[in-house]
């Protein structure tokens, strides 16, 4: 990496530098190239701030920069596509920024050169509103795999991928043994315009209960087997002995409250009033959590196969675990009845919810019981149960403590429901639905939030290595794009004011419960940037945190497992503690884990959205009631009601009248008429597809809607543009 002139460098020198590095480009990197130190860097996060702020740069979550929107200037490239015109698309193989990654278009020296999956070190440059891409050189080529359906027309089998927006299919050029209906794992090869699919691997039938999460498995490339080595070591970790030495909690009812479906059992928890003077209507509480790094330890084959994996990967009908069953599903899991190894945080909570004291041992545990959120939320409404006395009452009478001081700190406060897919016991969709909000979950998730707390303040007290949960305020850009999309609905947002996420509470509050609620609260979380895992503290900004790490989930998050390590070593516990190795690669280490939570997410999503499809299916042809959540100049997105299921109405199927976009409004105008379709509009219906493969679904005019009218040249119906301001960026996550 190239040395510059010592001293705080200037935007232009800044900007130069990310946008010419060959490695990603983090405040580190920029503070050593230029020789920086005490407090020039300082300046520097500040320097870095504002730039931000300005849109001049953009953050990947693990912390490296890039310029808004660019790309290096020579970078690696992946050609991405090849289109009817023979122009060639390539992405950058390696994107870190929050925004989607550019198609670049590709100037080849010699026509038809490049095929798809063919990879290559370009020269880039900006040119209006694109980007070019020169290539230097073509580089070894990368496996190019396509998830997908077959299909038979005559004597040939055709490739249908599984991607809502793949509209193209490929000639099969070797089917493998596989047959049409199947879903499988195929090869692109060949130049334009004779691009093949050859099957590398026959997954089965696409509509069979299982089948959505294995695409899922496939498509985003999540590890789901463990070797015979890693499993080979779980047996042997597994007949550890508990141990001397460790505090002995059998005695105390604790509980373990969960949903009724979870298949592993993290976290238990236990209260009761503090006897201490010194703490008058305060509370003495326990968060026990699996001490999954007794039998994890680092360098192990089980540690690098869940570094691997990241996280737990949790789908309707199976969960892809990072540790394997043995471990996750049963030697540590807090089962009831079992002696059970437990990391424990011992908290004094005072009368308002304030964390007093907290303290950490390594302790075993008996748990009093395994209740469902339903079970404990109906005994502390009336309904009979053997622990509600001794239990369940002190643990909602200390959480009404900590509610308040929730409510005191004032997070930000989502309602965004989310939804439930229901199987039976052949794995057969009984029902989507909106999972419901009780006082239990609430409860839980606060005792969580406040061992977190606890375990960030704890080793930060004792200077020692924290992977923090980051979670960074909304950025200038956004809180524009935001400004923007309220003005439509006549709310003002002032950007000259301190961002705290008050402030979004307060605007839901003046919005009320408009018709545009839900578009303003899912606006509201793109808003916000996503959390990531980082060695350095930039607080939590959604829950209002200064001080913020995962400490509760060992058995399904590395990061976790990190913070039980640091703990270990910190408090004198045992084996198993961080090593210096482990603490030198933290920022590694959070990038990593990071990108696979997001990989996570986003396969989870798209699997539910398919088990939707697929329970919509049997619905095609009826009226459903659905709601607007996205206007576009070729047509509507629409929502079904209850379900979830998201799908388009394509602007084709909106009669014979011309309809101009307003873009800044969001809207659909009939130009004769006058009629509109709005965000937050909702409508009835017709349900014409239902796509179980893809997840995507498709709407018509409950009378089927007029046709196609002609425009002045024949074709679709004329749709005018002005200009606007669209946003897409998404977040969170829950305890399962």
């Amino acid at each position: 990496m190239a040395r510059h002139p010592p001293g705080l460098p200037t935007r232009e020198q800044i900007l130069d530098f990310i946008t010419t590095s060959d490695t990603p480009a983090g405040k580190r990197e920029i503070a050593r190239a230029f020789g920086l130190s005490g407090a020039e860097k300082i300046a520097l996060k500040a320097l870095l701030k504002d730039m931000a702020d300005e849109g001049l740069i953009d953050s990947a979550p693990g912390r490296a920069f890039h310029q808004m929107g660019g790309v290096p200037k020579v970078t690696v490239l992946r050609v991405a596509d090849v289109d009817d015109g023979g122009n060639v698309w390539a992405v950058p193989e390696r994107w870190e920024a929050e925004t989607p990654a550019p198609k670049l278009r590709v100037r080849e020296r010699k026509h038809g050169a490049l095929g798809i999956g063919d990879r290559i070190l370009a020269r880039t440059e900006e040119v209006g509103s694109g980007w070019i891409a020169h290539p230097i050189k073509v580089l070894p080529k990368g496996e190019e795999l396509m998830l997908g359906v077959l299909r038979q027309e005559g004597d040939r089998l055709w490739l249908q991928g599984v991607e809502k927006r793949e509209r193209r299919e490929w000639a099969v050029s070797d089917a493998g043994g596989a047959q049409a209906g199947d879903l499988v794992l195929a090869e692109k090869a060949g130049r334009p315009p004779r691009v093949t699919a050859r099957v590398t691997q026959r997954l089965g039938d696409p509509f069979q209960p299982r089948s959505f999460s294995l695409i899922a498995i496939h498509k985003f490339g999540i590890p789901d087997v463990f070797s015979a080595e890693t499993l080979a070591e779980a047996e042997r970790v597994a007949k550890r002995d508990l141990g001397e030495g460790r505090e002995d909690l059998r005695h105390l009812p604790i509980v373990a409250i969960d949903p009724a479906d979870a298949r592993d059992h993290d976290d238990a928890v236990w209260a009761a009033p503090d006897d201490d003077p010194a703490n008058p209507g305060g509370w003495r509480a326990l968060v026990a959590i699996a001490d999954v790094s007794f039998y994890v330890r680092p360098g192990s084959e089980l540690d690098r196969e869940a570094r691997r994996r990241g996280n737990s990967v949790y789908f309707p009908d199976r969960v892809v675990p990072m540790l394997p069953e043995l471990l996750s599903a049963d030697v540590c899991s807090l089962k009831a009845g079992e002696d059970r190894a437990a990391l424990v945080c011992h908290l004094r909570i005072g009368a308002k919810g304030d964390l007093k004291e907290w303290r950490f041992t390594r302790a075993v545990v008996r748990i009093a019981a395994n209740v469902a959120y339903e079970d404990a939320q109906a005994a502390i409404d009336g309904a009979p149960h053997p622990l509600t006395d001794n239990a369940l009452k002190p643990l909602w009478a200390c959480w009404r403590a900590l509610a308040a001081a929730r409510d005191a700190r004032e997070p930000l406060d989502l309602d965004l429901p989310e939804r439930r897919v229901v199987l039976d016991e052949k794995g057969r969709i009984l029902s989507v639905a909106p999972r419901e909000r009780l006082d239990a979950h609430r409860l839980i998730e606060d005792y969580m939030i406040t061992a977190n707390v606890a375990a960030a303040k704890a080793l930060e007290r004792k200077k020692a290595p924290v992977m923090y949960r980051v979670h960074e305020p909304p950025s200038r850009e956004k809180l524009v794009a935001l400004k923007d999309y309220l003005a439509t609905y006549d709310v003002p947002f002032a950007l000259g004011q301190v961002i705290r996420p008050a402030t979004f509470n307060r605007l839901l509050e003046r919005v009320g419960e408009a018709a545009h609620r839900p578009q303003v609260m899912e606006q509201i979380l793109r808003t916000q940037t996503q959390a990531y895992y980082a060695p350095e503290n930039h607080g939590h900004f959604g829950l209002s945190l200064g001080f913020y790490g995962h400490f509760t989930s060992p058995i399904r998050r590395y990061a976790d497992l990190l913070v039980h390590r640091s703990l270990v070593a910190a408090y004198g516990l045992g084996e198993g503690g961080l090593t210096s190795g482990e603490a030198e690669g933290m920022p590694a280490i959070g990038e990593a884990i990071s990108r696979h939570e997001r990989r996570a997410m986003e396969a989870e999503r798209d699997t539910v959205d398919r088990y939707v499809a697929a329970f919509l299916s049997e619905r095609v042809g009826e009226l459903v009631e659905a709601r607007v959540t996205g206007v576009m100049n070729f047509g509507l997105f629409a929502t079904v009601e209850g379900t979830g299921g998201d799908g388009l109405l394509s602007v084709r199927d909106l009669g014979t009248e011309y309809f101009r976009y307003d873009e800044a409004a969001r809207k659909l105008v009939g130009e004769a008429s006058g009629e509109e379709y709005t965000l937050g509009q909702r409508l009835r219906l017709r349900l014409a597809e239902a796509n179980p493969v893809s997840g995507a679904l498709r709407f018509e005019l409950p009378e089927g809607g007029g046709g196609s009218a002609p425009d002045r040249k024949g074709g679709a119906p004329r749709v005018l543009k002005r200009r606007g301001r669209p946003g897409d960026i998404r977040h969170q996550g829950r305890k399962r």
